[in-house]
């Protein structure tokens, strides 16, 4: 991915398949990853069930976009925020799209963005299909953004995957002796797997996340002997 720093970004989101009650917790994930230059919410504002964006649109300054339902059962909101989307593209004034939506439907518009050479956010619910996951440079579920407390922490059932991931990125990155930078580790894993995410598995950090796994061996090295900086190196046990 290229240097988020200054990344201007446009937002984009689909109303009828994200949740306001996030809108807060959504943009100050997206600030991590660039500046929020366009922020837009589609859907039909005509409607009922949309008016729990009202007070969000307000807060967080972003524009409704108006799109009438003309025919049940056909999502007109897709197809203006794809018009949108790619005038803007056309543009050629951004460095990248966050995408807010469940929706497969978009997945081949992340992936004509990215064929542009721009960096695609997507942001969905655990439910979102598999094909817009994988077509985003990195996907966040929006279950981890919600306020969480001891109870409700998110936790992946399936350690084997998790492993197996650990392990493929360690073998990818690794030096002859086996260990592997945790760096290296997380850059490679977030080019491989666009969903995966510490939060994901109830830590906030890849770090503490490999600290507390029995199947990973973890090294703190220090560049030299006076230096503040510690460096984590992680290898798979046999556990």
């Amino acid at each position: 991915m290229p240097n988020i720093e200054n990344q201007k970004l446009a937002v984009m989101i689909d109303a009828d398949n994200a949740q306001a009650s996030i809108c807060s917790e959504l943009l100050a994930e997206i600030a991590k990853f660039g500046v929020a230059s366009v922020k837009r919410a589609y859907g039909d504002w005509t409607t009922s069930h949309l008016k729990g964006w009202k007070e969000h649109l307000h807060k967080h300054a972003i524009q409704p976009i108006q799109q009438f339902s003309y025919t049940i059962g056909k999502n007109s909101t897709d197809s203006s925020l794809i018009i949108d989307a790619m005038d803007l593209l056309h543009e050629q004034r951004l460095d990248g799209f966050c995408l807010v939506s469940s929706d497969s439907d978009f997945t081949r518009l992340a992936t004509r963005i990215r064929e542009s050479g721009l960096t695609v956010y997507g942001f969905g619910e655990k439910k979102t299909p598999e094909a817009f996951v994988s077509a985003c440079d990195k996907f966040v579920y929006t279950e981890i953004l919600r306020p969480q407390n001891k109870d409700n922490i998110p936790r992946e059932s399936d350690e084997t995957e998790l492993k197996a991931i650990l392990v493929s990125a360690i073998n990818a990155v690794s030096k002859d002796d086996e260990w592997a930078p945790l760096a290296g580790v997380g850059g490679y894993i977030n080019k491989k797997y666009p969903s995966f995410d510490s939060r994901n598995y109830g830590y906030d950090k890849l770090g503490k996340l490999v600290e507390s796994l029995p199947f990973i061996a973890v090294d703190r090295r220090k560049p030299d002997e006076n230096a503040s900086i510690v460096h984590l190196y992680i290898r798979a046990t046999t556990v």
